[in-house]
């Protein structure tokens, strides 16, 4: 299974008994927007929804951070997504969250996991039909093979920053990065890493929400100055969004990990370094 499955795929192999569909819908804390309600009033048929919000380390005040190996394994397996599965991931979410789905499989080291191109918008246009409702999925075990690979912490990021070893590719938007608004956390300074480099990942999609692939990806890199052939890691806001440069970049056959505590730990630690500005 590639790791970017179109519509018309899906709807060909929808019926396999090791197939398996998950929403990964996530939307910002103050969007107005209930991602569970939504899946209920329409989904894939077969589909489960995958709390992005709930599968999540609750110990940590930190947003979005990497559950531990037991609750990822509960969550998981009550879903029925489970070993001997091919996993097939989508959102209808302007942040593209299916990518965050994809990048915490594989930091358990589940890699039989693909994300749908252009999401429910993508299957509506192709003629598949939606369901409603709860769907009720056998509950099937689940190994992780590994735990936070592709993951990186405070102290990692630091040590890049200040050797600048690793390229670092901001995806928030760029007033975000530039500290031009306030940050949507409270306590959470504005700004960015010093040295690093602003790509916006909605710049990573076609206007029907497709992502872009091929000679696109790479010249979206090159225009942002990244070199997708030497190290880098991704940050954003909560660590979401920065999947969407690590699926891109994978897209090209480089593996890029992902600052998990990203701009909410770093704009919050008042001994990282901070700078404001393009």
């Amino acid at each position: 299974m590639d790791a970017l499955v179109s519509a018309q795929w899906l709807a060909a192999e929808i019926g396999a008994r090791d197939l398996r569909i998950a929403d990964c819908t996530w939307f910002l804390p103050g969007e107005g927007r209930d991602a569970r309600a939504e899946y209920l009033a329409g989904h894939i048929p077969g589909a489960v929804f995958l709390d992005l919000t709930d599968m999540a380390d609750t110990a940590t005040s930190l947003p979005m951070m990497l559950p531990g190996p037991e609750k990822f394994a509960s969550r998981m397996g009550r879903l029925g997504l489970g070993d001997g599965t091919r996993i097939v991931l989508y959102d209808q979410s302007p942040h593209h969250t299916a990518a965050r789905g994809w990048a915490m499989l594989r930091s358990f080291g589940i890699n039989d996991v693909a994300i749908l191109d252009g999401g429910l918008d993508a299957w509506r246009a192709a003629g598949g039909t939606v369901a409603s409702g709860e769907e009720t999925p056998k509950p099937r075990h689940i190994t992780p093979r590994d735990r936070g690979r592709a993951v990186r912490d405070l102290a990692h990021v630091r040590a890049v920053q200040a050797s600048g070893a690793e390229q670092i590719v901001d995806a928030r938007s760029p007033n975000r990065f530039a500290g031009a608004e306030p940050e949507p956390r409270p306590g959470v300074t504005p700004g960015h890493i010093p040295g690093s480099t602003n790509l916006h990942y909605a710049r990573f999609f076609h206007p029907d929400g497709t992502w872009k692939q091929g000679d696109e990806l790479r010249a979206l890199f090159a225009s942002a100055g990244i070199d997708p052939d030497r190290p880098m890691v991704a940050t954003c806001g909560s660590g979401v969004t920065a999947a969407v440069i690590a699926f891109a970049a994978h897209l090209l056959g480089r593996e890029v990990p992902i600052y998990d505590g990203s701009w909410a730990e770093w704009g919050s630690d008042p001994t990282t370094p901070k700078e404001t500005g393009a």
